[in-house]
C-alpha cells in the first residue's frame, strides 16, 4: 500500500504569513494554480493513485477536486479527521504578532492550541482505517502543514524534521516493519 501526502494549495493567509489552522480559507490563484501543476506532474509519471482523500476544509478539498479531475481518479468523501491542527486563538495572527502576545513558546501558551498528541492520534486513526478499507488501494492524501508534518515524525522514525511547503508531495509505502518514505517534501512540479 502506498500512501501520498500533499499539503494543499497557497492562500492569501499563507502569503500574508498567517496561521490558518482550522479557519477555512479558500484557494487563492496561485494555490489553483500549484494544484494544477502537480495535477500535471502526476498525469505525466506512472499511474500509482486510485483515489484521493482530503480534509473538510475548502483549500485542501479544492486542491484534491482539481489533482482527482487530473487523474480521473476518484475523489473519496473528505475527512474532518485530516483538518489542520486547531491553533485556537492563535488563528489569523502573524508570527511577529504571535511573539508579541505570547513570546516564543507561544504553542503551549495560547489557548485552545491542539496538542501534538492529538493531532497524531487523528492521522493514525486515518490511516489504520485505510488499512483496513483499502489493503490494495494507493491513496493520496490532501491535508495541511502541521498536521502532515505530526503524522510523519509518527510513522516515520528518523525522518529530517523539514517545512512543508504547500503542494510539497511526499510518498510513503507500507512495509513489513512499518511506513516508509519513498519520496519526501518534494516541489520539482512548482519550478518554471
Amino acid at each position: 500500500m502506498l500512501i501520498g501526502l500533499v499539503r494543499h494549495g497557497k492562500t492569501d493567509w499563507n502569503e500574508e504569513g498567517k496561521i490558518q489552522g482550522q479557519t477555512d480559507i479558500p484557494l487563492n490563484a496561485a494555490g489553483i494554480a500549484q494544484a494544477i501543476s502537480l495535477g500535471n506532474r502526476l498525469s505525466s509519471e506512472e499511474r500509482i493513485w486510485d483515489a484521493v482523500i482530503s480534509s473538510d476544509l475548502n483549500r485542501a478539498y479544492a486542491t484534491a477536486q482539481i489533482i482527482a479531475e487530473k487523474l480521473n481518479i476518484p475523489l473519496l468523501e473528505s475527512d474532518p479527521r485530516l483538518r489542520e491542527r486547531y491553533f485556537g486563538e492563535v488563528e489569523g495572527t502573524k508570527e511577529q504578532e504571535r511573539h508579541e502576545r505570547w513570546g516564543t513558546d507561544w504553542r503551549n501558551v495560547a489557548e485552545g492550541v491542539e496538542t501534538n498528541e492529538a493531532v497524531r492520534a487523528r492521522g493514525l486513526s486515518a490511516i489504520n482505517e485505510w488499512k483496513q478499507a483499502f489493503p490494495d488501494r494507493n491513496l493520496l492524501v490532501v491535508s495541511h502543514g502541521s498536521f502532515l508534518a505530526q503524522l510523519l515524525a509518527e510513522v516515520c522514525t528518523g525522518l529530517e524534521d523539514q517545512y512543508l511547503s504547500n503542494l510539497s508531495y511526499s510518498i510513503l509505502e507500507r512495509r513489513e516493519e512499518g511506513w516508509h518514505p519513498q519520496l519526501y517534501n518534494c516541489t520539482i512540479h512548482l519550478t518554471p
